[in-house]
C-alpha cells in the first residue's frame, strides 16, 4: 500500500558551512596517539577491547602524545608558580590562551544563575541541568558539586547532603579494607587459633602467616575457586594492567604524572578505584580505556575548593564514576559486542544519524571512501571524547553529556554527527587514507560551537528522511485518509441515496458531481 518515495540528494544548510567555523588544516599531529585505541583499518574486524595497538607492556610511554591540557583556576602542583612549562609540539599555542582571557558576559551570568541554583534549599536539577548544559565557567569552583548532582550522587535536598557523603565514604572505606587487603591478613582473619611459638610471633610481626597458620584450603598453591589466594594471582593480571594504564594517563599533566607526591598520590588513587570497581563487577571487571574516563572526574572533585570534598575525592569519585559507567557499561562487555546494546550496535545508531542528517556526507565516508565508522567511532564512543580534544574542552563537553536529562549516550551520538558534519568539505575532499587520519586525529575546532551544532541536531527534523515509518507518520497518514473520506463524503449529492463510493473513488480533490 505505501511506496517508499524516491531518495533525494539532501543538502546541508549553509550555516553548517560557514568560513567562520571551519577549521583550518591542523598542524602535523603524531599518529601514535590515535592509534592507542585503534584497530587496524584493513582488519576483517573490530576487537573489543580498548587499545589493542598498545597491548605490548614494553611500549614506552612516551609514544602516547595526548593534547596540551588548560588547566582550571587551581593550580594542579602547588609547588610550581604558574604558569606550568609544557610541551607544545603536537598543538599551536592558540590553545593555551584560553587561561588568560576574562569570562565573557556569558559566562558570568551563567555563573550566577549557577550558585544561586546551588544555595537553595531543594535544587532544582531541572533548570540545573539547562544552565550546565551550556557549560559550567572554571572559575566558579563548582564543577565538582554541581557534576554529582548530575550523577545523582548527591541528593537534590542540601539537607541530606552531609549524611549522604557520610555514609557513601564510610562505604568506600569498607570496600578498600576488604578488596585491597593482603591474602595473609585475609586468612589470619578467617583463622581464630592462635599461637605461642617465638618463630610465628615473629612471623606475625612481619604481617606474614606461619605454616601452621595456613589452613589447607588456604594455601598458596591451592587452586579453589573460593581460595583467596588463587582469586589474588588471577587478581594480579588485571592489577598489573590497571598499574600501566594509570602510569601512561595524559603523561603532560603534572597533577597525573611526574615524581611529585602528588602525582604518586593521585595514581595510588586512580588505581584503587579501577581495582576495587573490576573486582565489584566480575563481569567487566577492568578494560583498557577505563583511566581514562576516571581521570575527568578524580581530577575535577580532586581541585574541588571546599578542603574536606577534596580529601574524600577518591571515594567520592568511585561512586560517580560507578554511576557514569552504568550508562556505557554494555559497551566493554565482550560478550554484548554484537547485542542491541553492545558498542557495535552504538556505531551503528550514529551512523544512521549521519545518515538522516547528511546523506551525501554518509555515502561518500561509507560507500565511495568505505571508512567503517568503528575505524574511529570505536574511541570516540567508549573514551566519551577524552581523546579527541585538550583537557579543558573535554571538560567543557562533559558539562553538556552530563546534563542531559536522556542520559549521556544521545548527547554524545549528536557531538559524533556534529563533529563529522563540521569538518564535511575536508571529508568530502579526501580519500580512504586522508579521511582516516583526519578522523583518528581531530583538528581543532571550536567547542562552542561544536555542542551548538548538536544541540540542533536534537530538534532537527533530518530533511529527505526515508527511514521506516515513525509513530508521528502513522498518525499523520490515518488523519490525511480520514480527511479524504471526508472530502469525498461532503462532495456527494446529499439526496443521492447511493452508497459509500469505493476506494478507488476516494480522491484528495473535489470532483463536481454529473
Amino acid at each position: 500500500m505505501f511506496h517508499s518515495p524516491q531518495m533525494v540528494k539532501k543538502r546541508v544548510p549553509e550555516w553548517l558551512n560557514s568560513s567562520l567555523w571551519s577549521s583550518s588544516p591542523s598542524p602535523s599531529i603524531d599518529d601514535d596517539r590515535v592509534q592507542r585505541y585503534t584497530s587496524n583499518p584493513t582488519a576483517a574486524g573490530l576487537t573489543t577491547e580498548i587499545s589493542s595497538s598498545s597491548a605490548s607492556d614494553s611500549e614506552p610511554a612516551s609514544t602516547v602524545h595526548p593534547p596540551i591540557p588548560v588547566a582550571p583556576p587551581k593550580s594542579t602542583r602547588e609547588d610550581k608558580p604558574p604558569p606550568e612549562p609544557q610541551s607544545t609540539d603536537s598543538f599551536p599555542d592558540h590553545e593555551d590562551k584560553s587561561n588568560n582571557t576574562t569570562p565573557s558576559p556569558e559566562d558570568i551570568s551563567r555563573q550566577s544563575q549557577l550558585l544561586a541554583e546551588l544555595s537553595r534549599k531543594v535544587i532544582n536539577l531541572r533548570e540545573l541541568r539547562r544552565i550546565s548544559s551550556q557549560g559550567i565557567p572554571d572559575g566558579a569552583g563548582i564543577r565538582s558539586t554541581v557534576w554529582k548532582l548530575l550523577l545523582g550522587y548527591l541528593p537534590p535536598d542540601r539537607g541530606l547532603w552531609s549524611s549522604e557523603l557520610a555514609k557513601k565514604r564510610s562505604q568506600y572505606k569498607h570496600f578498600k579494607d576488604e578488596l585491597l587487603m593482603n591474602p595473609s591478613e585475609i586468612t589470619r582473619k578467617m583463622d581464630n587459633g592462635t599461637t605461642s611459638d617465638h618463630d610465628e610471633l615473629k612471623c606475625q610481626s612481619k604481617g606474614l602467616l606461619s605454616r601452621s597458620e595456613i589452613p589447607h584450603g588456604e594455601h598458596p598453591l591451592s587452586l579453589g575457586k573460593s581460595s583467596v589466594w588463587n582469586q589474588f594471582f588471577q587478581d594480579t593480571e588485571i592489577i598489573e594492567q590497571i598499574d600501566r594504564d594509570v602510569k601512561r594517563t595524559h603523561p603532560d599533566m603534572h597533577f597525573f604524572s611526574g615524581d611529585s607526591q602528588d602525582a604518586k598520590s593521585n595514581q595510588d588513587a586512580l588505581k584503587d578505584i579501577l581495582v576495587i570497581f573490576a573486582k565489584l563487577n566480575p563481569g567487566i571487571r577492568y578494560v583498557q580505556g577505563m583511566n581514562e574516563i576516571l581521570a575527568p572526574l578524580f581530577y575535577v572533585l580532586k581541585n574541588d575548593p571546599n578542603e574536606e570534598d577534596a580529601a574524600f575525592a577518591e571515594a567520592d569519585t568511585f561512586f560517580c564514576f560507578v554511576e557514569l559507567l552504568s550508562g556505557f557499561r554494555d559497551h566493554f562487555c565482550q560478550q554484548l559486542d554484537n547485542s542491541v546494546v553492545g558498542i557495535r550496535s552504538t556505531i551503528t545508531r550514529l551512523s544512521q544519524l549521519l545518515k538522516e542528517h547528511d546523506e551525501e556526507l554518509w555515502r561518500h565516508l561509507e560507500i565511495t571512501t568505505k571508512v567503517n565508522p568503528q575505524f574511529y567511532a570505536f574511541r570516540w564512543i567508549t573514551l566519551l571524547l577524552t581523546q579527541e580534544f585538550n583537557f579543558a574542552d573535554s571538560l567543557h563537553i562533559w558539562d553538556t553529556l552530563l546534563s542531559d536529562p536522556e542520559g549521556p549516550q544521545e548527547t554524545l551520538l549528536r557531538v559524533c554527527c556534529a563533529m563529522l558534519i563540521l569538518i564535511r568539505r575536508r571529508l568530502l575532499a579526501g580519500d580512504f587514507t586522508s579521511n582516516l587520519k583526519l578522523l583518528q586525529s581531530y583538528p581543532p575546532t571550536n567547542i562552542s560551537h561544536l555542542l551548538y551544532v548538536a544541540n540542533k541536531l536534537r530538534a532537527m527534523r533530518p530533511t529527505g528522511y526515508r527511514g521506516s515509518f515513525m509513530y508521528e507518520d502513522l498518525t499523520n497518514l490515518i488523519i490525511l485518509i480520514a480527511l479524504k473520506l471526508c472530502l469525498v463524503l461532503i462532495a456527494r449529492d446529499p439526496f443521492e441515496n447511493n452508497s459509500i463510493p469505493p476506494c478507488e473513488q476516494l480522491k484528495p480533490t473535489l470532483t463536481p458531481l454529473e
